[in-house]
């Protein structure tokens, strides 16, 4: 008690300098504290100081196609936000499975991302059961980036001009028409699903890609094939063959008089979703900071001519509203894979 007064005497006293040391020393104390408390806030905010070094996007892809092309146009407009460079590295193989796996097993700090068609992803774990990582628990969504739906496209020696004429002469022809495509990948399923709901009777010619499938409808050694609208149009322009539908949910506008598959078969949709994935672990705050910056990009005029351009669609759906689709995607393709018996040789 004699304690407490002694200093409560001190409060009281009339010796002013005193005062206002005491009042100094306090005021700096309170200030070395509330810094302290800042500096702790911060340290446990992973996205505080994010990035503060280079980040890596991993496109398990050849240079050249869609996950390439907006990667790099992605890159360098973050690059231009945060100051920090933006690598594009191409690790293509594996139906983008060796891609993938790597950004899956990366350390979890928003500095090594994949970008992919997501495809690639919710069609993996039923073409792929020996997959070395799972889609759904070692990758965390972000963003999707665009979709760029599938055309379908025929040869010219086809006497064909409309998809249901095209439907038509596939049913009534002896041997099953060729379609060609990458086995495996979204093309080849978007052809399986095709066959299986207009009871179509297909012959699958696998390739290593769909610039070779696309290249063979040209020369009229295959009858058709599915591809994206960036990569296939400018030869449907050149009259290299013929456009006939879309797989857009609606119809697509860079080519408004095109007829959808989905106008034929309800919910038939297929295309190319350029996503962005990180590792599972990353911090939810380096995840959202991530897809917030993304969607500023790409609602910027210039980003939206880019995309339009490119025939892409801009989509700016949540990280857990990625999530929820890509669990039903991945469902629903499960189902057309195993009713189709489509297996990998």
């Amino acid at each position: 008690m004699r304690d407490l007064q002694k200093y409560l005497g001190i409060f009281s006293s009339n010796r002013p300098g005193l005062k206002r040391s005491i009042f100094k020393c306090f005021g700096w104390m309170v200030l070395v504290g509330l810094t302290a408390l800042i500096g702790t806030a911060r340290a446990q905010d992973p996205a505080a100081n994010y990035p503060s070094r280079p980040i890596r996007i991993i496109v398990p892809f050849a240079a050249g196609g869609a996950s390439d092309v907006l990667s790099r146009i992605l890159g360098k407009k973050l690059t231009e936000s945060w100051g920090q460079p933006v690598i594009v590295e191409n690790k293509t193989g594996g139906n983008a499975q060796i891609g993938a796996a790597m950004v899956a097993k990366s350390e979890p700090d928003g500095y090594t991302l994949l970008v992919v068609d997501l495809s690639a992803l919710t069609q993996a774990p039923t073409m792929m059961p020996n997959l070395t990582y799972s889609p759904a628990k070692d990758l965390t969504p972000v963003s999707v980036l665009a979709y760029s739906p599938h055309i379908l496209v025929v040869a010219n020696k086809l006497p064909v001009k409309t998809y249901d004429e095209f439907i038509a002469y596939a049913k009534k022809q002896k041997d099953p028409i060729n379609f060609g495509a990458p086995l495996g990948a979204a093309p080849h399923l978007a052809g399986v699903l095709l066959s299986q709901k207009q009871d179509v009777p297909i012959n699958f010619i696998g390739y290593k890609g769909g610039a070779q499938a696309i290249a063979d409808l040209a020369g009229g050694q295959i009858d058709a094939t599915m591809n994206s609208y960036l990569a296939t149009y400018p030869m449907v322009r050149s009259g290299n063959f013929k456009l006939i539908a879309v797989a857009s949910p609606k119809r697509f506008t860079p080519i408004p008089d095109t007829l959808t598959l989905a106008e034929r078969i309800p919910g038939y949709v297929t295309g190319s979703f350029q996503g962005m994935m990180a590792p599972s672990a990353t911090p939810p705050a380096i995840i959202q900071k991530l897809h917030d910056e993304i969607n500023r990009i790409i609602r910027q005029p210039d980003m939206q001519k880019q995309f339009a351009d490119l025939g892409s669609d801009p989509d700016l759906r949540t990280p857990a509203e990625l999530r929820k689709w890509m669990a039903e995607e991945t469902t629903y393709w499960a189902k057309v894979i195993q009713d189709g018996n489509v297996k990998l040789d």
